[in-house]
């Protein structure tokens, strides 16, 4: 990482940390159940920010890598195989480079926002295994992004650094995205449940740690007797973070298909993650009105895993990052459309309790 990336980097990271941390100190003083109004104004504050940020690229992205030169601009495309090719006019080329630049980074974001539906749904299966009541699922969810957004940094740019030295394993990525589609294609989210005691997360957490019977509060952590023992809420945030690097393995890979460039994958990763926790309490209760959203994911995962193996093949047939947009656009609309004018039969009151 050169100078002016790391220089970039701690920039992006410190604005991202610092509307957390506004989030959390100025917004949420106490645990509170987030209201629809509040959901929609953060989601729409998240939204906003990362389309600032792409507005952002179209006329300043070569900062990212200190681009200043032709030269520097053409090793790039050779490091990152951005799929475009130079004219030999700085202006051009650089506006070139910035519009890809953009439209890679609005791509890698729709996909991972859309990828993190399915997240939500596994959230509220967690937390209704857990039995966490719901005024404090925003401090779970902000603790759990914190941690997502170190766990997405080491496995991005491993993952990048692996793209790098062996070209066969973006044959292993699209391969996970492959079987990730067909699985959501085929899985019934009628079967989806926790066993809490059986949970790898818990048995290792019970292994190691003492575990206090009960929920105290908003507390992770609490000590009695002069032994400290973590709470039942601590437990539920492990499980949302081992949840959130098995999701990793998913939806990483989808946005290297559309990009090599480990700081636009990451960009667009933690914009979106930053934007789930609104997301989550703007979408939780009305999941079940988009029933075929689920399938559209499965087979926006197929696109992109072919789109991962095969990706000479389908820039010769015109399947350029632009159209990769519209086409991830299309799949998405067309999922939602076809929930509104088919809607799901309604299910005896039995079915929709809560889990036990």
């Amino acid at each position: 990482m050169g100078h002016s990336e790391l220089l970039f980097f701690g920039g992006f990271l410190t604005l991202i940390f610092t509307m957390l941390f506004i989030d959390l100190g100025v917004f949420s003083k106490k645990s509170h159940i987030i209201g629809f109004k509040e959901a929609i104004a953060w989601t729409s504050v998240w939204v906003l920010v990362a389309a600032g940020f792409y507005v952002f690229l179209t006329q300043y992205g070569e900062i990212i890598h200190g681009i200043s030169n032709a030269g520097q601009l053409a090793t790039k495309l050779r490091e990152y195989g951005h799929a475009f090719l130079l004219s030999g006019d700085w202006e051009t080329d650089i506006q070139a480079y910035r519009k890809n630049l953009a439209l890679e980074f609005i791509t890698g974001y729709l996909i991972e926002y859309a990828l993190s539906i399915d997240n939500i749904f596994v959230m509220i299966v967690i937390f209704s295994a857990f039995h966490v009541k719901e005024k404090y699922y925003k401090q779970i969810l902000f603790w759990g992004v914190l941690g997502a957004v170190v766990m997405r940094f080491l496995f991005i740019f491993l993952g990048a650094s692996l793209l790098e030295s062996f070209h066969w394993v973006m044959y292993v990525f699209g391969g996970i995205l492959l079987y990730t589609g067909i699985k959501l294609l085929y899985d019934d989210e009628d079967d989806e449940h926790i066993d809490t005691a059986k949970h790898p997360v818990v048995r290792f957490l019970s292994k190691f740690l003492r575990v206090f019977p009960r929920f105290v509060g908003s507390h992770f952590f609490i000590r009695k007797n002069g032994l400290l023992y973590i709470t039942p809420l601590f437990v539920a945030l492990m499980v949302v973070e081992f949840t959130d690097v098995v999701f990793a393995f998913d939806s990483v890979p989808a946005i290297f298909s559309v990009t090599k460039d480990p700081f636009i994958v990451f960009f667009s990763n933690i914009f979106a993650i930053m934007g789930l926790r609104s997301l989550f309490f703007l979408l939780s209760n009305i999941m079940h009105l988009f029933h075929y959203l689920k399938f559209g994911l499965g087979v926006l995962m197929l696109f992109i895993g072919l789109k991962m193996m095969f990706h000479n093949w389908m820039l010769s047939w015109g399947i350029t990052t632009q159209m990769s947009l519209y086409i991830i656009l299309g799949i998405l609309l067309l999922s939602i459309l076809a929930s509104i004018i088919f809607p799901q039969p309604k299910q005896a009151d039995s079915e929709d309790q809560p889990l036990p």
